[in-house]
């Protein structure tokens, strides 16, 4: 997890993504990599291809603000991902990591999401596992090996592709949240902790870790096939709890009048019952 030389890493991984025909870059015969080679990039964002060299083998630490604007345009990378790569070309000076605690959510918190009867609630923590929901959100995901890691859901557990219809497009929106999730912070252990299990064990994530896409979960249309109440579209919005930096509320809703309010109610009688429940997930952060 831990790379000497963070930059050259995420440009690489960038570039290879780049199609020539994308950026106009004119047909030169076979190619022997994927995407842009160097010397296309360094064109393209209008620096020598010697500096752009050096800056992806990590013998350049100090680019500009400009250069990394100018590679970032090249590179057709989105707002998060441009402000990624200004992280790792400029890092800030990394904080002494405290000791083991775990990640705790607020009481307060838990008390305002047990009043939602009628909207499912969960708290993520920084390497998105459940670490509280109300009944409604627990009813959504309940049912399933890994209910409570929405990242080892959506790769290790066998219903996933079931539960989650459009699979491929959460799969790839999942891993960029993670990654955005993370920031810089690679030598985390639960990170490397759900990082390795899953290179080992799942191919797709390996793939799409290899991507370095940076996309923070925000507000999405997602839809799931519930093993009780059938199909259900719910659009989120997840909001940042600043009282517990790296936690996220993602709250879900049906549109009015839809099948889909009509199934989430039927899911809302079905949990009734259920109490809130908060995890305690062990950190180092």
């Amino acid at each position: 997890m831990v790379d000497e030389n963070p930059i050259g890493q995420f440009l690489r991984a960038r570039r290879a993504l780049v199609r020539p025909e994308d950026v106009n870059v004119p047909f030169s015969g076979p190619r022997r990599v994927s995407g842009l080679r160097r010397e296309e990039v360094a064109m393209l964002a209008g620096v020598s291809t010697d500096y752009y060299v050096r800056l992806e083998q990590g013998r350049e630490r100090n680019p500009s603000a400009q250069v990394i604007d100018a590679l970032s345009r090249a590179l057709g990378l989105g707002e998060e991902e441009t402000a990624h790569l200004h992280r790792l070309a400029h890092p800030v000076a990394a904080r002494r990591r405290p000791a083991a605690r775990r990640e705790r959510v607020s009481p307060a918190l838990v008390r305002m999401m047990e009043g939602w009867e009628r909207t499912p609630a969960v708290v993520l923590g920084h390497c998105l596992t459940v670490l509280a929901h109300n009944a409604l959100g627990r009813a959504l995901f309940d049912g399933h090996a890994h209910s409570g890691d929405l990242v080892r859901l959506v790769f290790l557990d066998p219903s996933a592709r079931e539960f989650y219809p459009d699979w491929e497009r959460v799969a790839v929106n999942t891993v960029a949240g993670l990654r955005a999730s993370a920031g810089l912070d690679h030598d985390d252990p639960q990170l490397i902790d759900v990082v390795g299990e899953l290179t080992l064990k799942s191919e797709e994530f390996r793939r799409l870790w290899a991507r370095h896409d940076i996309r923070q979960k925000t507000r999405e249309t997602k839809r799931f096939q519930h093993r009780l109440v059938g199909e259900l579209t719910l659009d989120y919005e997840s909001l940042t709890v600043n009282s517990a930096p790296g936690q996220q509320l993602v709250v879900y809703q049906a549109e009015p009048g839809s099948s889909s309010e009509q199934a989430l109610s039927l899911l809302g009688s079905l949990s009734a019952t259920a109490p809130t429940r908060t995890g305690r997930v062990e950190t180092d952060r």
